[in-house]
């Protein structure tokens, strides 16, 4: 049995007992997370969310693209989210390579070099502090009161915030208390 085949075999099981069908389309909560692919990183299990909470908006590294942009701008502008959450990790594999390295591979491979940008990183936290500059730089967004960035621990479960360039917290950030466990 192939994985997708298992995968739907799970959905079969899922759907029997299924009751979220009248979730409404806007989500509850107002939030929308950006986050990495990593398949470590179970986003509504880490805040606590449920069917119907957030929208989940997940590409490698979490990284803040025009098609993030683009997702936040649905989210917020049509369906009436109001704040944004960022969610990094440690042991990320997007510390691990560059851009050049890999866009090179891909054209000795393919012959064809990739013209977007992969966006690796070398530092978590700056990589954090420029995906919320990237956020609240956007005309596109209307709402950049509230964008928050954090660092998932794969080890421990934890989230860690990560301020702003700066320092200082956007307004609507809370009292400056840091998640410790939040699950």
């Amino acid at each position: 049995m192939s994985a997708t085949d298992k995968l739907l075999e799970n959905n079969r099981s899922y759907a029997s007992t299924f009751d979220k069908g009248e979730a409404p389309l806007p989500p509850g909560r107002g939030v929308a997370v950006v986050a990495c692919m990593d398949a470590r990183l179970h986003v509504n299990d880490i805040l606590g969310l449920e069917v119907g909470d957030a929208h989940v908006i997940r590409n490698a590294g979490g990284a803040v693209t025009d098609d993030a942009i683009r997702s936040l701008l649905i989210s917020q502008r049509l369906l009436g989210t109001r704040e944004v959450i960022l969610i990094h990790h440690t042991d990320c594999g997007m510390l691990t390579f560059t851009d050049d390295a890999v866009k090179a591979q891909v054209q000795a491979d393919t012959g064809i070099r990739p013209a977007f940008a992969l966006e690796a990183f070398r530092d978590l936290d700056e990589d954090v502090r420029q995906s919320i500059a990237r956020i609240v730089a956007s005309p596109l967004i209307p709402h950049r009161d509230s964008v928050r960035g954090f660092v998932y621990d794969v080890r421990t479960g934890q989230l860690r915030e990560v301020l702003p360039e700066g320092g200082a917290q956007l307004a609507g950030a809370g009292n400056g208390a840091v998640a410790n466990s939040v699950g």
